[in-house]
Formats: structure tokens, C-alpha cells, sequence
């Protein structure tokens, strides 16, 4: 099978975050399977227009704003015809495959919808254009066509946008990847793993750190990851706290083995990869009780807190204060509600099997 799939970022960008890992993780086991796989995002500083990365052709045109443009362009000039199968990754501004791709099956990935994170991420009155006019009006063109969304959470705000045809296919996991279990160390440690951008309240992570040294003058909090908040939460940093920016993925898998848990403070997730890429280092996570967290928390056995700060602090405390005496936990109960990455791209797969042009004459008669 020839399968496009139209992202807004690959791996290789600054700003890449779960959604990428989810979409290259499951290309990748299609290229396995005899696919034949491209994936269309926005140009990246330092990279070429096109190559491949893991058998996956990668094709990089258009910025920030212009890759919807250009990802029209390159399938009227490139795409009609050379394609079984179109998969349209949804995050948060949409391509909106469904209108111009009319011969080709298309699915929708979907990991989340924005709304509150409109008012993280952009000024108002974008910010209540972006939740109440153009969300809204965006989703509802994806209405009859099949959609995967990775948690329950995701599904049931999916249909109040009146989204019809929605399967629940879980993050993966590397399963040839086993948890490691080396030695915690006596320093109660705390991770963050993300971007540091408003949405995902890398502050309130830090704040509650700083509530936590104040009953564990020891504690100290590893933060990995980038973004536009890094220079100020840097320049906030109080002591014991240690901002690593980007990692390598060695580095992260070894902080995260040796931290007694990772923190984990979005408005909301689709799911929150962190949380299950944690969990198969041994790591519980505690989290604030936000939808898509709510799901992968609860499966990964970690533990969820009311999003204040004194609450968070509180749970981190109680937490690393019997960190010690914590064994690593049975890694199939860790990995609850994920599957390997194989399973979750023949799952997408299955989907695209109902995956028809809609006859636009059925659509007008409901």
C-alpha cells in the first residue's frame, strides 16, 4: 500500500513533541510491513526538502503557515493518484484532506482537541476565535470521515464536535525495550519531560518543586525540553532544579530510570506519551487531574492530583517520602492501556479499511 500522511512537524523540528513520535513510530512499522510510506510536513532549518528517515520518505515544503498550502499544492501536482491512502494528522489547525483529496481513502488522526489551550497559546481574541468559531467549524468538516484518537477522553469531546466514526487506538510502546531497574540514588529526584510552553504549565512544575524543597531541602528536579518559556524559567530557577533543554534519547531514558517519578502539568493531553514512555523506565508519574493525563496515569498506576500547586507539592512529597521503600512495578501493569508500535499501526490500518469517500448525496440526505 502507498500511504501519505500530512503532519504539520516531523522529529527533526524544534517544536516536535508526541504527536511526531506517535506518526513516525507507526510509519515506521508500515515501511516494515512492506508499505510504501511519505510523510508531507513544513520545512525545517538545516534539513533537506526530501529524505529518508527510518524507510519513510520524508517531503518538507512550506513554514509554519504556508506547509497547508503547500500540502494542497503537492497533492494536486504530486499526490492524486500516486497514493492508496491519505492520513490527515490533526493538531489543533487542521489540513482538511477531506476537501480536496476526492478519490483517496482518508484518515484522520486526532489526538486532542485544543480548546483551553487556545487561551495558553495564543492572544486574545484569537484565542476565542481559535475555541468557540474555527475549532469547531474545522472538526465538524471531519464529521463523516473515520477518525482515530488515542484515549477516551479525546473520543467523547470529539463527539460533541459531532465526529461520527471515531476508533480508540492507543500510544505504543517499544516492546523490544525493556524497563530498566538500576539503583534510584538517595536524592529524591523529580523529572519533567516536555516542552516548555504555556500549554503544557512547565512553571506550575517548578513552583511546586520549589513547595517541595521547603519539606525536602534535598529534593532536586531534572527539567528536559525546550521551548519558548525556557529563558525564564531558567532565570526562576531556584536551587536544586536543573534545566537540561534538549536531550538525547540516552539521556533521557538514564534520568529517568535513576528520578522516583516524573511530574506531568498540561491544561490537557490527547494521552501524554511521557507518562507511558516513563512508566517503562519504572518510573510512576503524578500528574494533574486534566483529560488525556486522566487516562494514562490511571493505566500507568501512577496518581493523580487537583491542578493547584499545593496539591501537586503535596502528592510529590508524600510520594518521594516513601520513594525508598517503592519496588519497580510489574512493567505489563506499568504499560496499561498501550500497546507495541506494531499493533497500534495495523490497528490504523484496520480503520482505513472503512475509510471510503462519503457519497456527498448520503451526506445531504441525514
Amino acid at each position: 500500500m502507498r500511504i501519505l500522511a500530512y503532519n504539520w512537524r516531523d522529529l527533526t523540528h524544534p517544536q516536535a513533541g508526541g504527536a511526531e513520535v506517535y506518526l513516525q513510530s507507526v510509519a515506521a512499522e508500515w515501511v516494515r510491513s512492506g508499505h510504501d510510506v511519505t510523510i508531507f510536513c513544513a520545512t525545517v532549518a538545516g534539513r533537506p526538502s526530501e529524505e529518508l528517515v527510518d524507510g519513510v520518505r520524508m517531503v518538507r515544503r512550506g513554514g509554519r503557515l504556508g506547509v497547508s498550502r503547500q500540502a494542497r499544492r503537492y497533492w494536486n501536482r504530486e499526490g492524486q493518484g500516486n497514493y492508496d491512502l491519505v492520513i490527515d494528522s490533526v493538531n489543533t489547525r487542521p489540513f482538511l484532506c477531506p476537501s480536496f483529496v476526492k478519490d483517496t481513502p482518508v484518515v484522520a488522526i486526532i489526538h486532542q482537541v485544543a480548546r483551553e489551550v487556545w487561551g495558553y497559546e495564543t492572544p486574545w481574541p484569537i484565542s476565542l476565535l481559535g475555541r468557540f468559531v474555527l475549532e469547531p467549524a474545522w472538526l465538524r468538516r471531519y464529521r463523516d470521515v473515520p477518525v482515530v484518537t488515542i484515549s477516551k477522553s479525546s473520543r467523547e469531546f470529539l463527539e460533541e464536535y459531532g465526529l461520527r466514526r471515531i476508533t480508540v487506538v492507543p500510544v505504543g510502546w517499544k516492546s523490544s525495550v525493556p524497563a530498566i531497574s538500576i539503583g534510584r540514588g538517595h536524592v529524591p529526584t523529580i523529572a519533567y519531560v516536555g516542552r516548555l510552553s504555556p500549554n503544557k504549565r512547565p512553571d506550575h512544575a517548578l513552583q511546586a518543586f520549589q513547595l517541595v524543597r521547603d519539606r525536602l531541602p534535598d529534593a532536586q528536579l531534572w527539567m528536559m525540553g525546550c521551548g519558548p518559556m525556557e529563558q525564564k524559567l531558567r532565570g526562576d530557577a531556584p536551587e536544586g532544579a536543573l534545566l537540561r533543554g534538549h536531550v538525547s534519547e540516552q539521556e533521557s531514558r538514564a534520568r529517568l530510570t535513576r528520578s522516583h517519578v516524573l511530574v506531568a502539568t498540561s491544561v490537557r493531553e490527547g494521552w501524554g506519551l511521557a507518562v507511558t514512555e516513563t512508566a517503562a523506565m519504572g518510573t510512576p508519574s503524578i500528574a494533574y487531574d486534566v483529560l488525556g493525563l486522566r487516562d494514562s496515569v490511571i493505566a500507568s498506576g501512577g496518581a493523580l492530583t487537583a491542578p493547584t500547586l499545593a496539591a501537586l507539592a503535596s502528592a510529590l512529597v508524600d510520594h518521594l517520602r516513601h520513594a525508598h521503600q517503592a519496588r519497580p512495578g510489574n512493567l505489563h501493569a506499568l504499560m496499561g492501556g498501550v500497546l507495541p508500535w506494531k499493533d497500534v499501526a495495523d490497528a490504523i490500518l484496520r480503520t482505513a479499511q472503512d475509510a471510503q469517500p462519503v457519497d456527498p448525496c448520503v451526506v445531504r440526505a441525514r
